[in-house]
């Protein structure tokens, strides 16, 4: 979706006069929307249809009933990007069993790997993997008040809780950020996890499963987010063989798997992000087009 798009319309020349005036207003607080799309989201192409979707909300509303430009567009933007957030967990949760080969969840979303490295640099590694975790509300609250300094009582309107419970939510994220180690950089005993993760996976081993996930593992898949061990670990230990040759590999330079052809060329790559000795991330790529920008280092 085209960042500077606007919806075509067929009024007086007046009106498009308004509607001119309307999107220079909008432009003033594209970036910041942006950025606060992209922090809750992860992702820059969802963050940009979030602001694009807003940006067409604001174009059909009633201007003269808007007090607060920047405040209405936050809200809007973050209302929009908790029911993405919500809507990813929905089909992911529905999704998993069925799209799990041998342990490995569904192929992962296409992303922008120099959009991804800017939000790494920005945000941090280690807080990366906490967001991931949080449940939609937990996540919206901490990026909106502790990243942007949105108030609380204008989050609660977003989430439709009450400021203390909003305060709540914001604190308990707080507190799993904080408590939040550096990913392990073993690379030696990251392909050892893995390999214990494959072999748990091929041999139905729900215990075993359990023993390299982290209790708040986050696998990516194409429909969404899915967290949690319990749901990641039933998922793998009751899928089927996977088809294709498994070969250790390093996926722009993390710790992975590259599942190959008979010919040797990549069918689909997973990249892992550690905590300790456990999984925190499991990160899948089978898009024909994404697979050829990776750069895919067989072990």
């Amino acid at each position: 979706m085209a960042d500077h798009a606007h919806p075509a319309d067929h009024t007086h020349p007046a009106d498009h006069t308004h509607l001119a005036e309307r999107a220079q207003r909008f432009e003033a607080h594209r970036g910041r929307l942006r950025s606060v799309a992209h922090r809750i989201l992860g992702s820059l192409a969802e963050a940009d249809d979030a602001v694009q979707e807003t940006w067409l909300r604001y174009s059909r509303s009633d201007t003269a009933r808007i007090d607060n430009l920047g405040g209405w567009l936050t809200t809007v933007t973050g209302r929009l990007c908790l029911d993405m957030l919500r809507s990813r967990n929905s089909r992911a949760e529905d999704s998993l069993d069925a799209s799990l080969d041998a342990g490995m969840p569904a192929p992962a979303a296409p992303t922008d790997p120099e959009q991804d490295a800017l939000l790494a640099d920005s945000v941090g590694a280690a807080l990366l993997v906490v967001l991931e975790t949080l449940t939609p509300a937990e996540r919206l609250a901490f990026v909106l008040h502790d990243m942007f300094a949105v108030p609380y009582d204008d989050v609660a309107v977003i989430v439709d809780r009450t400021p203390t419970a909003v305060r709540q939510l914001a604190s308990r994220a707080r507190r799993r950020v904080r408590g939040a180690p550096e990913p392990d950089g073993d690379l030696v005993r990251q392909r050892a996890v893995v390999q214990a993760f494959l072999t748990a996976a091929r041999e139905g081993d729900f215990d075993g499963l359990l023993a390299v996930l982290d209790p708040d593992v986050v696998a990516r898949t194409g429909t969404g987010v899915n967290a949690g061990a319990v749901a990641v670990a039933r998922g793998a230990s009751s899928a089927g063989p996977a088809a294709g040759i498994i070969r250790h590999a390093y996926v722009d330079g993390a710790t992975g798997i590259a599942v190959l052809s008979d010919s040797g060329q990549p069918l689909r790559t997973l990249s892992f992000t550690f905590v300790g000795d456990r999984i925190a991330v499991i990160e899948i790529v089978s898009e024909p087009e994404r697979l050829a920008a990776l750069a895919v280092e067989l072990v």
